[in-house]
């Protein structure tokens, strides 16, 4: 199997889909959660075993005046709900209305983040993201430092970068289109996921490099494409199964775990697959592409 043969349909695919994300993330940006933009976060529960439904609370509380991002039911009979508001006073007043319609409540869980302390958070989750992409360039930078010629690690940590920014941009690309489809919001926990996934996908990318540095000292008879292409497949059955296994777990999680990681899980899922497609299939054929211009850029020195 030749992968680095197709590299350029393999680059196209991720276009189609890195493209309808960066057009939405541009026309939407992300539907931040309170997290992000302040609001309140209200778990309750009924005493009384009624039929009602998610709606009927969002039609009754938006009636009352509050700014209802979401409500969920879980599977604790639970409702989620999601407000713009932070007005204590106010909170309390829905609480009263809710029980005298729809019988008595209790409060599971009530979180209220202010627009100060959800703006420092947003500053944080930037600046952690930057540091944890800038950390990873120095630390490949330097450990692929004696890799045999004709590869470079500066390279190396260049492709690295790049199939790790395909990851976060596919991520956040498909939340903003399901943000402003569907309403699903971003929270703490997507940032969570974003650092786990950057550091997946870097993982995965570095099994491969790895693999490439040594059969760069082992096969020094053979062209650079074919030693890449010969590592791909080495280690291909190894991130196959190492993903399969860890989506296989965040399927499970999706489909039966709280309501509550729902977004987390999704985003986890979403990478974990992006960063197995980007590590085998744009990451090492990138590095081709770069060898290959390299030495374009040699012949035409010498030409001249």
């Amino acid at each position: 199997m030749n992968i680095i043969k197709y590299r350029n349909l393999f680059f196209a695919f991720s276009l189609l889909i890195l493209i309808p994300g960066i057009i939405a993330l541009f026309l939407w940006g992300l539907r931040l959660g309170i997290d992000f933009s302040g609001g309140t976060l209200w778990e309750l529960k009924f005493k009384e075993a009624k039929e009602i439904s998610s709606h009927q609370i969002q039609q009754f509380l938006t009636e009352k005046g509050a700014e209802v991002s979401s409500i969920a039911s879980t599977s604790q009979d639970t409702f989620l709900i999601r407000m713009k508001t932070t007005d204590e006073q106010k909170i309390t007043d829905f609480k009263t209305n809710l029980s005298s319609t729809f019988g008595q409540t209790e409060d599971i869980r009530l979180e209220t983040v202010g627009p100060t302390i959800s703006k420092e958070l947003t500053q944080k989750a930037l600046t952690v993201v930057i540091i944890a992409i800038l950390g990873i360039v120095l630390y490949i930078t330097w450990a692929f430092r004696q890799v045999p010629k004709p590869a470079s690690s500066f390279a190396f940590g260049v492709c690295t970068i790049i199939a790790l920014v395909h990851d976060v941009i596919v991520v956040a690309g498909i939340f903003a289109i399901l943000g402003h489809f569907f309403k699903i919001e971003v929270d703490s926990l997507f940032i969570t996921a974003l650092l786990t996934v950057i550091g997946f996908s870097v993982h995965d990318t570095i099994v491969v490099f790895d693999r490439i540095r040594e059969n760069l000292k082992t096969h020094s008879g053979f062209s650079f494409e074919e030693i890449v292409n010969h590592s791909i497949l080495q280690t291909f059955a190894r991130s196959l199964n190492t993903s399969l296994t860890v989506v296989f777990v965040l399927l499970a999680l999706l489909l039966f775990g709280g309501q509550s990681i729902k977004v987390f899980v999704l985003a986890l899922l979403v990478g974990i697959i992006s960063g197995t497609y980007s590590s085998i299939f744009n990451a090492s054929p990138l590095l081709v592409v770069w060898q290959n211009f390299k030495l374009k850029g040699i012949k035409l020195k010498f030409k001249r």
